[in-house]
């Protein structure tokens, strides 16, 4: 079943947001690694990364219905220079809270069109988003918790290094 005019367009403004999000997060990669958090940095990037699969997922998901998907403007990140790491996770908590209000919200248009091909990749979405939101409150928690200990920050910085990488493809196909 082709997707119709309206939803597509909804598909569409989903993509450039995933886009968004990703630039987003390199935006605040930059900031830590300005400010000698490799580890943060390093999450953050794979989180950008992350990102660019999620846009694919749309992407072929649009093609595979048999419409054709078009990113739209993806704006300049607005992270102000010299963010702590407080702020740093603050803006990508706020930011994974818009995606998932987004994410909701073509649900919902899809269940109002009867759109129910859409119903297992955006079901995916919703508890995708249900760990981002989670994953980066606890960052954001531990953040809080060590304040201005170096070496708490370090400990954490060192954590989050950890994150392991992978592809920006959609290896779902």
């Amino acid at each position: 079943m082709k997707i119709s005019v309206a939803l597509l367009a909804r598909f569409n403004d989903q993509i450039t947001l995933e886009f968004t999000s990703s630039m987003a997060y390199r935006q605040l990669a930059i900031e830590m690694n300005a400010q000698d958090l490799p580890g943060m940095a390093q999450w953050l990037r794979r989180q950008a990364d992350e990102e660019v699969v999620h846009a694919n997922k749309f992407i072929d998901h649009v093609l595979d219905r048999g419409s054709h998907p078009v990113i739209g403007t993806v704006p300049a990140p607005d992270v102000p220079v010299g963010s702590s790491a407080g702020q740093v996770f603050a803006a990508a908590l706020h930011h994974e809270e818009v995606v998932s209000e987004s994410i909701r919200n073509l649900v919902r248009a899809a269940d109002a069109e009867g759109d129910i091909d859409s119903r297992p990749l955006l079901n995916w979405f919703v508890e995708e988003q249900i760990e981002e939101e989670a994953t980066v409150k606890e960052i954001l928690a531990r953040i809080k918790l060590v304040g201005d200990d170096g070496p708490g920050l370090l400990r954490l910085d060192s954590e989050l290094a950890s994150r392991p990488g992978g592809t920006t493809e959609n290896t779902d196909r």
